[in-house]
């Protein structure tokens, strides 16, 4: 993702990242809604979402039905639990998804708050738990045994905030990240990894899975989202994706659209108010290709680039990318292509953000430097986006040591560890980006990029740890023992 932005000394872009979390309900499941036990049957190695949705501006709320189809590859489970992503914006909520850095410009008419509140289940009792009412818990009529199926329903209201945010109705645009009940992704022990919404990173873990997305529109509004439509009556629309992380729509009455395709994949930038618009799209065509043919292919058909309200530089979901409307037109064009190199690190190559974010930001930050390089004309260098990211690196460390006395430079951290947005990209992002710069310089071009594409074609599709990227690394053949682990760990003052 990209959270603030600010120049560095060298001219570079640095970035951040967002938030999220939840709210409370208690209910009671209706006996004759519940799914008999012959539905556990397997329909795919998959979960898939079918989910039919009507947004009222007026009311500034979604009010939804989705149908999960929930495939369980792990242990055997007596209950599914959903990431309820939607409550972070609670009033009472523990932890807030805006950091008070940002608050001011994500927060643009005052303070708001938004919910999400499940009306029904069917096919479990239900509550909605968690640390802070991020969690919905399903209780299912009978164990679901390892490869098994069971069908949930649930019946929910989303109401945004006010914000420019992943989820809410920002200035220009309606903000539907995050906007769905989320399967949790569940650990090596078969624990459903509950999710709070930290203000710091990307607090997010999924697996991948497959989606129909029915979305009723106000009059005059246009979507933006991950799927591809393959259906539309009057106003309502249905867009179909196949095994991604996440679903994601932004709404506007404001968009026009500029489209290309490359490699087969439609790319369409999507914007309100841009006067250089074409060199917005021809950014991410290019970075596009160049990744497409550094890392390895695309695998959806398309690719919307979003122009919306984000106090931060941008986000990414699978296929699609939030880019903050307020950017100039340089800092636009590197929030795209940072944005463009999560589309194959976090939305096909998944990654643990909350533990490991560096894996994921750092390698989308350096895979940016790696496309500037091969593209001067936009004015960038391999010399100074790496002079850039170690000067800003270096006065953190300065800063945090005359501060704390001693500055924590471990960059396997918890997301709720990082004392300051300051620290986290200090961490994620600049000491990330040194980290691959090093390990290029010391085992070449070659055995660098061979090892980058064998961690794609190994894990597109799946989550990675970041012990497996250092073993893709590992088996170019090139001795790197001591080397990630200097890094991680922090023993290596740059």
């Amino acid at each position: 993702m990209v959270q603030k932005l600010q120049k560095s000394r060298g001219g570079r872009i640095q970035y951040v990242a967002m938030k999220k979390f939840v709210t409370f309900a208690l209910a009671a499941c209706i006996g004759a809604a519940l799914i008999p036990a012959a539905a556990c049957t397997q329909k795919t190695d998959r979960t898939s979402y079918d989910i039919t949705c009507s947004y009222s501006p007026e009311e500034r709320t979604l009010t939804a039905r989705c149908e999960v189809n929930y495939y369980n590859d792990g242990a055997p489970t007596d209950s599914v639990k959903f990431n309820l992503y939607g409550n972070a914006y609670r009033e009472d909520a523990l932890y807030k998804p805006v950091s008070g850095e940002l608050s001011g410009r994500a927060y643009y008419a005052g303070m708001s708050y938004g919910s999400m509140t499940v009306e029904s289940v069917e096919g479990g009792a239900f509550e909605v738990c968690g640390e802070d009412e991020n969690i919905l818990e399903v209780t299912l009529p009978q164990t679901l045994g390892s490869g098994e199926s069971a069908e949930i329903v649930i019946n929910y209201t989303l109401t945004l905030a006010e914000v420019n945010h992943r989820t809410g109705v920002a200035e220009h645009a309606v903000n539907l990240g995050n906007f769905y009940p989320i399967a949790c992704a569940r650990d090596e022990e078969g624990q459903f990894e509950e999710c709070v919404y930290y203000s710091d990173g990307d607090p997010f873990v999924s697996d991948c899975a497959d989606y129909m997305v029915e979305i009723t529109l106000p009059e005059g509004y246009e979507a933006a989202t991950s799927g591809e439509l393959v259906s539309s009556s009057s106003s309502t629309f249905t867009y179909s994706l196949e095994c991604a992380r996440d679903f994601c729509i932004v709404l506007s009455d404001e968009f026009e659209t500029l489209t290309r395709e490359v490699n087969g994949t439609q790319i369409t930038y999507y914007y309100y108010d841009d006067n250089a618009a074409q060199s917005k799209l021809d950014a991410a065509a290019q970075s596009f290709e160049y990744f497409c043919g550094a890392f390895g292919e695309y695998t959806y058909p398309t690719l919307a680039v979003v122009q919306t309200g984000f106090a931060a530089g941008g986000m990414e979901y699978p296929a699609l990318t939030m880019i903050n409307g307020e950017l100039t037109a340089d800092e636009a064009i590197y929030a795209i292509v940072h944005e463009n190199a999560h589309q194959w690190w976090y939305a096909m190559v998944g990654s643990d953000q909350i533990n490991c974010a560096w894996q994921d930001e750092g390698l989308a930050e350096y895979s940016t430097l790696m496309f500037f390089e091969n593209h001067p004309d936009y004015g960038y260098t391999r010399t100074g986006l790496v002079n850039s990211a170690t000067s800003a690196y270096r006065a953190y460390y300065t800063v945090y040591n005359q501060i704390f006395g001693d500055a924590d430079t471990t960059m396997n951290r918890h997301l709720k560890d990082f004392v300051s947005d300051y620290e986290y990209v200090n961490i994620a992002y600049n000491k990330g980006l040194i980290l691959f710069d090093t390990l290029r310089t010391s085992i070449g071009d070659e055995r660098f990029l061979a090892g980058l594409k064998d961690y794609f074609e190994k894990y597109k599709a799946a989550r990675a740890t970041y012990s497996d990227l250092i073993e893709c690394f590992r088996s170019t053949g090139v001795d790197i023992d001591g080397f990630f682990e200097s890094f991680l760990e922090g023993k290596i003052i740059i």
